[in-house]
């Protein structure tokens, strides 16, 4: 898994940590299981904050993962009850965010399996594209669907996005049945330049489900 640690809350790209060397950064629809993916891939319970209430996060939240590296959780969108004016804060944040940091890597699009490229998934992608960066999309809660449901869904997602011009891949991903971890955490560890450690001596490592 990996090693991650909260590091500080942005709330303007002009406090942004100087000293970055790479970063990943999580986004994806309010409620669509951000935080949950975030905090499987670190095996951590709460480093990011699972709320009852979606939407809660509005900053942007900064995990080092090593010297320089960082887990970057953005904004969920979509959330009908914040504010309009707050969703205007949002959008610019992480836009501005998307567009213009030269130390993102990478970006982890979560979206609900049941719910996949909703309109304002397409409008973050549309935000990141100029970067040319490459998207990973995790599926999440893919166990809410039995496997023959899900693998077309995933099939289908992966050929809009290629239709659409994104550098992107995709996979079914699930919190829960950890599902598809150890494909996501090897995308982000490429991404951030961070090695795997070795389990330790008479330890076993776990392992979950990766798509096809």
């Amino acid at each position: 898994m990996l090693n991650a640690a909260f590091f500080t809350t942005i709330a303007q790209l002009r406090e942004l940590p100087a000293d970055s060397f790479a970063e990943v950064a999580f986004a994806g629809r309010s409620n669509a299981g951000k935080s949950s993916a975030i905090n499987t891939l670190c095996n951590h319970k709460r480093l990011a904050f699972v709320s009852k209430m979606p939407g809660r996060t509005q900053h942007l939240n900064f995990f080092r993962v090593e010297e320089s590296r960082y887990l970057v959780d953005l904004p969920g969108y979509g959330y009908a009850r914040a504010p309009k004016d707050q969703k205007h804060v949002w959008q610019a944040l992480i836009g501005g965010y998307l567009g213009r940091r030269p130390q993102l890597a990478g970006l982890i699009l979560i979206m609900d399996i049941r719910h996949p490229l909703t309109d304002l998934d397409r409008s973050l992608l549309d935000w990141f594209r100029p970067s040319g960066r490459p998207v990973h999309v995790l599926l999440s809660k893919s166990d809410k669907l039995s496997r023959s449901q899900a693998l077309p869904v995933l099939r289908q997602v992966s050929a809009d996005l290629l239709e659409a011009g994104f550098n992107a891949t995709v996979q079914l991903f699930s919190s829960p049945k950890r599902v598809g971890v150890e494909e996501a955490e090897a995308v982000v560890r490429g991404w951030l330049g961070v090695t795997k450690k070795a389990p330790a001596q008479g330890e076993e490592e776990e392992t979950g489900e990766s798509s096809p």
